[in-house]
């Protein structure tokens, strides 16, 4: 039975919340993936009940060790399978045996360096004992709320998001830590993460069928280097993306990356262009870079849909203003007119250095009450679907209180409001603050405008599906 055949959808609760987890291949040498894998579970705080399998050992990490998954006289979950991988199809055999019920295979060493007859002999295991099989060749799971984290990279070097709601699905496990460690810098969090490799037989269909029901997921992130089963692909992504959005980059866009692809996770990478006309068919945000990934996954983790595409910009600084003003309408996106109740309110507390027209210049020595006031007003204007506010931090007026006045008026609004905050070391410590206040914020105009312009897209695309 091929993999494109698949008449029922694979189970990935036990893979994502298990009560349970088997680390085969657990290990006392600190350079070892399984004893990575199994000191992680530890640092995590799992609730659930760990068994290290070491045949050579009685103890690790303080864990009593069994011989065999077959020793393991209770029930068991999960099991994380760190072997060389010609074993793993007599240890996934055993798995089996006893009853596991999915398994995340780390190893490599199959379809994509030309084993393919070993890769399939996992797979016909898989299926024999509906054993729910992620990978090979792939990093795993990781969920911060039930504490589970099969990723072999030690938290020294890789920083956990925090709690959020952006599940990032990666068929990379090189961009998966990578993206892993930036969520966690620019401070949003994490719902799930799912490293899937060769995807020998959970693939992206069963993923994003997962996703899809899960409540603690907002927004979908996704890198992929080739699909399996476009056309089943293609039908759950048109059910997801009426209910939550879906940030894509698809890699092997020239030739020699499609090549790359192939000999990275055995991946027919396919015309890029088709996908990318299907993507946009079906309402995903197309990111060109990590760089994108994130800006977009950011916007949609934090903001409302617009119901436009107007936008205001309130500025401490003129020329960044104009730059904006630039990138807006280079993003498809338009610059309001305040309406005249707007531009009287303004004028009320505004001092006369102050136009009152957009973009909207308070000045260089606008302080906290003046971006309140401002912020206030033209936020309530019926012309203003989203709001940019540009606070440049090296000027005298502008300190942490503007950051935390932001923040408070970001609570009680319904229109999407971001942030652009250009600058080193001060303006960081200032970003920090508004990001873990939930305020998007982005170091370049065009970032911030093309982010807000994928968020309005998304907004009509739902709206008429």
């Amino acid at each position: 039975m091929k993999q494109t055949e698949r008449t029922k959808d694979i189970d990935l609760t036990p893979l994502l919340n298990p009560k349970s987890v088997a680390v085969i291949g657990a290990s006392r040498d600190p350079d070892k993936v399984g004893h990575v894998i199994l000191q992680n579970y530890i640092d995590a705080g799992y609730s659930g009940k760990l068994f290290p399998v070491n045949n050579k050992t009685d103890t690790i990490l303080g864990l009593r060790t069994y011989k065999s998954i077959l020793d393991i006289k209770e029930k068991v979950d999960l099991a994380v399978i760190a072997l060389p991988a010609p074993i793993v199809p007599q240890i996934l055999e055993e798995c089996g045996k006893a009853g596991v019920k999915s398994a995340v295979v780390v190893s490599g060493g199959f379809a994509e360096v030309g084993n393919v007859d070993l890769q399939n002999r996992i797979v016909e295991i898989a299926k024999k004992y509906r054993i729910a099989m992620l990978g090979p060749n792939c990093l795993g799971v990781m969920d911060p709320r039930t504490r589970i984290d099969t990723l072999f990279l030690p938290t020294y070097k890789l920083n956990r998001p925090k709690v959020g709601g952006v599940s990032f699905v990666s068929q990379s496990g090189a961009v998966g830590s990578t993206i892993l460690d930036l969520i966690s810098k620019e401070g949003f969090g994490l719902a799930k993460f799912i490293s899937y490799g060769n995807a020998a037989y959970i693939d992206e269909v069963d993923i994003l069928n997962y996703l899809m029901k899960d409540k603690d997921t907002k927004v979908i992130v996704m890198y992929i280097e080739g699909i399996n089963r476009g056309k089943e692909f293609i039908e759950v992504a048109k059910k997801v993306t009426k209910i939550k959005p879906i940030i894509v980059i698809k890699a092997g866009a020239t030739e020699m990356g499609a090549a790359a692809a192939h000999s990275h996770t055995a991946a027919l990478a396919g015309n890029h262009e088709v996908y990318e006309a299907a993507f946009r068919q079906f309402g995903f945000s197309i990111a060109k870079d990590l760089s994108e990934l994130l800006y977009y996954a950011k916007i949609f983790d934090s903001e409302n849909l617009p119901e436009g595409n107007r936008v205001a910009i309130i500025t401490n600084g003129g020329g960044t203003g104009v730059l904006t003003t630039d990138a807006v309408y280079e993003s498809g996106l338009t610059l309001t007119q305040l309406s005249d109740e707007t531009k009287n309110e303004l004028k009320k507390y505004m001092p006369p250095i102050v136009n009152i027209r957009l973009p909207l210049d308070l000045a260089g020595d606008a302080d906290k009450e003046r971006f309140e006031k401002a912020v206030d007003i033209v936020s309530k204007d019926p012309n203003v679907d989203m709001l940019i506010v540009i606070t440049l931090f090296q000027t005298p007026g502008a300190d942490s209180s503007v950051a935390a006045a932001l923040i408070h008026k970001k609570e009680n609004m319904e229109k999407p409001m971001i942030v652009i905050s250009p600058g080193g070391d001060y303006t960081q410590m200032q970003k920090i603050m508004m990001e873990s206040g939930g305020l998007p914020v982005y170091d370049s105009p065009m970032a911030a405008t093309k982010s807000l312009y994928e968020l309005y897209r998304y907004a009509q695309y739902k709206k008429n599906a």
